[in-house]
């Protein structure tokens, strides 16, 4: 299996479809998830809501860069979702992160081993692989915050 095939296989572990490493996914985890519960703030943690928006953001700007754009995406902006006030809006937003990482699967697909090595739009960003990797890791980290503040919801 190609290192590319392998990368695709755990992006969508972790968003789409997979139970290997967390027993769970993105989608399975949110696929409950009310409006209520989405946007309830426990503590200094962030919401269930901020959460999926902040994983679809850098989700989304990888999408922009795989297809020929820039690195449009800030750090700085990566938690400014706007205020969520209807199970309609925070259906868009989950649509939102599940279009965009099935899109952002199927780019990857595409894309050959021998780009993995290459530098990611500028050096001090490392390569496409780390990025690629990074964005799995940084995935399972929320993965993990989603899973807790849900069962804490619960309580």
């Amino acid at each position: 299996m190609s290192l590319v095939s392998q990368l695709v296989k755990r992006f969508r572990e972790v968003l789409l479809d997979g139970m290997w490493i967390a027993n769970t996914n993105f989608k399975a985890q949110l696929s409950d998830v009310t409006l209520q519960q989405a946007t309830t703030k426990i503590g200094s943690l962030n919401t269930i809501a901020m959460l999926t928006f902040h994983i679809d953001y850098y989700i989304a700007g990888l999408v922009n860069v795989f297809e020929g754009g820039d690195l449009e995406i800030r750090d700085k902006y990566s938690f400014n979702l706007s205020p969520i006030e209807s199970q309609e809006e925070w259906e868009t937003l989950l649509n939102k992160l599940l279009i965009d990482s099935e899109k952002f699967a199927n780019l990857l697909e595409k894309m050959p081993d021998s780009k993995l090595d290459e530098v990611f739009i500028d050096e001090k960003y490392g390569t496409y692989l780390r990025n690629i990797d990074g964005m799995i890791e940084h995935a399972y980290y929320h993965l993990g915050q989603i899973t807790l503040i849900k069962k804490l919801l619960d309580n």
